[in-house]
């Protein structure tokens, strides 16, 4: 943590414009982390890090001319370093690198602040902030084809997973997303979510009545309950 203050100081290597955005915005909430430098291209970063003082980094992997894990490689002195990155499989890579922590883009403010609060406490600084106190709990961005597409949490209806995708039902239409359901879970908050099938996750203020072993949307839209959700189910529709 900077010598001179509470405050970690946070450099964003991204190639995408709207990860700087998302991140920028995130860190605006946070009075202990400051964006001192930005940079769309690792080979950028070396003059910045030998200018100025350098906590932590946001880094992306898939970028031009150097790959994310190859410039971290290349550091001699190495400021806490937190992965975002579109894809799983450099996982394990990254952490055998001692990175702090792995986000998965499309995150959220939640996942961004518990990843900030583990590397403030790395560093040796007060406690983080409350995750009870989530500044955009009314919304999420998803990976579109190219696009990160701002999804609000109340459009949702319910979420159905499509192999290796998940459909994000918004009414009669859907977006198409890169993602798990069980991964898309953990970003949702489970006040507003129930999982009610493997395959399925509703918006609980959405849900008209149980019958059976179906659930009835309020656009009279049927889902089937799993054997093992159904407890869970029943036990919410009770109250």
């Amino acid at each position: 943590m900077s010598s001179t203050s509470n405050t970690i100081s946070a450099l964003i290597i991204d190639d995408e414009p709207l990860a700087h955005q998302i991140i920028e915005a995130y860190a605006k909430d946070l009075d202990f982390l400051t964006i001192v430098g930005t940079c769309h291209r690792a080979t950028q970063a070396y003059s910045l890090l030998s200018e100025k003082e350098v906590d932590l980094i946001f880094l992306d992997i898939n970028m031009p001319e150097l790959q994310g894990l190859d410039f971290l490689r290349t550091l001699e002195r190495k400021p806490r370093v937190i992965i975002t990155s579109a894809f799983e499989e450099y996982a394990i890579e990254s952490f055998e690198l001692q990175v702090s922590d792995y986000l998965l883009k499309p995150f959220r403010f939640t996942r961004f602040l518990r990843a900030v609060n583990k590397v403030r406490s790395e560093l040796g600084g007060a406690a983080g902030a409350s995750e009870g106190t989530e500044a955009r709990e009314d919304h999420l961005f998803v990976k579109v084809d190219r696009q990160y597409r701002r999804v609000e949490l109340a459009d949702i209806h319910y979420l159905e997973s499509y192999g290796n995708y998940v459909k994000i039902w918004t009414g009669d239409s859907f977006l198409l997303t890169t993602r798990t359901l069980s991964g898309m879970m953990e970003e949702l908050p489970s006040a507003d979510f129930l999982k009610i099938h493997k395959s399925y996750v509703v918006r609980k203020a959405l849900v008209d009545y149980l019958e059976g072993n179906q659930l009835v949307m309020k656009n009279t839209q049927v889902l089937p309950v799993g054997k093992l959700q159904r407890d869970a189910v029943r036990e919410w529709v009770k109250g």
